[in-house]
């Protein structure tokens, strides 16, 4: 899987720009910090799961003084080629088309673009709360098996539900509201117990992943472990109908999947409480290793690597041990030094105010991509060769 050429409209601090990748090895994005180095791997990011990687809101993703941005990649899937397209509006709704068919669901940018994201604020998938690692669950298994989405999504549901049953009932629930609530907590449990289980299953499934890339990267022998607890015990329907009282005086859901956590470990140790910043730094990079590991398996190609500015913390060792784990494929990497010498750049691209210049191209591109076509729209033509990076 591979970006062969991506065009950017009033996105962030881009008015237009234009980025042709090395197409199967590694693309380097250098300048000061605050030129937009960042918000190049975002645009990806975007196109690839309709969020931003460094959770920022929508609007501030559209250059300012201007009403919306427009992100747009051509990219090759195995033997397909596939032209993603987002328009992305400082209000109202955003939208997202796959060679000119509108996207309904995140999962369905799943067969057309697949990254993985290495960022500083990794840390907090360590260090952070349960809610961080749950929602890391989710974009795995949902970009792994897209039917899983609709599975996410059914158990967000029942619980916003559920809870406005329980705000409803304010703190004096009566029959009525007990049927329902016995009805919310049959789906819950349902939906619930089969979202959890998935959970468990690729939490099974990377920590031997995750622990090879962990030892590696520390240079010992200290096996990393992920463990899925979940908040209740036996039936969860039987738990929340045990639960119920509490949660109405609450007025809160106080069991299921979006109480759970994914407890990481090395040698046994709790990894938030008892391992040093630079372990919890190389857990974070290890579980991103193993994902990426995962989706390559099941892509039979590996997804494009998005590599934010991940070596400004690693000492010399960890910078080769990453370097050397990291599989065949695209991968964009931002840095406002020169990168490791271990690291062999295909191309190098400066960045600085709002512009992108590299070794092939010039400064960007002379006309921005048009929006996306709306489906009663005939398809316009993506732009032709240009001045941009990388461009013949």
């Amino acid at each position: 899987m591979a970006i062969s050429t991506l065009w950017l409209a009033d996105f962030r601090c881009f008015t237009e720009a234009e980025l042709r990748p090395d197409p199967e090895g590694l693309t380097v994005l250098r300048g000061p910090n605050g030129s937009g180095k960042t918000s190049v791997l975002e645009a990806v990011g975007w196109l690839a799961t309709q969020r931003s990687i460094r959770g920022a809101p929508r609007d501030v993703l559209v250059r300012s003084g201007t009403g919306r941005a427009v992100v747009r990649a051509e990219a090759s899937a195995g033997e397909r080629a596939v032209l993603v397209e987002a328009e992305i509006p400082a209000e109202g709704q955003a939208r997202t088309q796959v060679n000119r068919q509108p996207v309904r669901r995140r999962s369905e940018l799943a067969d057309a673009l697949n990254v993985t994201v290495f960022a500083p604020n990794d840390l907090d998938l360590v260090q952070g709360g349960p809610a961080g690692r749950r929602e890391y669950l989710d974009d795995v298994l949902v970009a792994r098996h897209s039917r899983l989405d609709a599975l996410v999504t059914e158990v967000d549901r029942i619980l916003r539900q559920r809870g406005a049953v329980l705000r409803q009932a304010g703190g004096r629930p009566d029959s009525a509201i007990v049927t329902t609530l016995e009805v919310w907590d049959a789906r819950l449990g349902e939906a619930g117990t089969a979202l959890a289980a998935e959970r468990e299953a690729l939490a099974a499934e990377l920590t031997p992943h995750a622990s090879d890339a962990y030892e590696r990267l520390a240079g010992v022998v200290e096996p990393v472990t992920l463990r899925y607890r979940r908040s209740w015990d036996g039936d969860l329907t039987e738990a929340l109908a045990a639960a119920r009282h509490e949660d109405v005086r609450r007025q809160a859901t106080s069991v299921g999947p979006h109480r759970d956590d994914l407890e990481l470990s090395i040698a046994s140790r709790p990894t938030r409480t008892h391992a040093s910043q630079g372990e919890q730094r190389c857990v974070a990079l290890a579980l991103r290793l193993a994902t990426h590991q995962l989706r390559r398996d099941d892509l039979t190609e590996a997804p494009v690597l998005l590599l934010d500015d991940v070596f400004s913390e690693l000492d010399a060792y960890r910078a080769a041990a990453l370097v050397e784990l990291l599989p065949p494929g695209q991968v964009l990497l931002t840095t406002a030094v020169d990168p490791p010498p271990v690291v062999q750049a295909g191309r190098v691209v400066e960045v600085a105010g709002g512009r992108l210049t590299g070794a092939g191209g010039g400064p960007r591109s002379s006309s921005p991509p048009p929006p996306p076509a709306s489906p009663a729209s005939p398809p316009s033509p993506p732009p032709g060769p240009s001045e941009g990076v990388g461009a013949p």
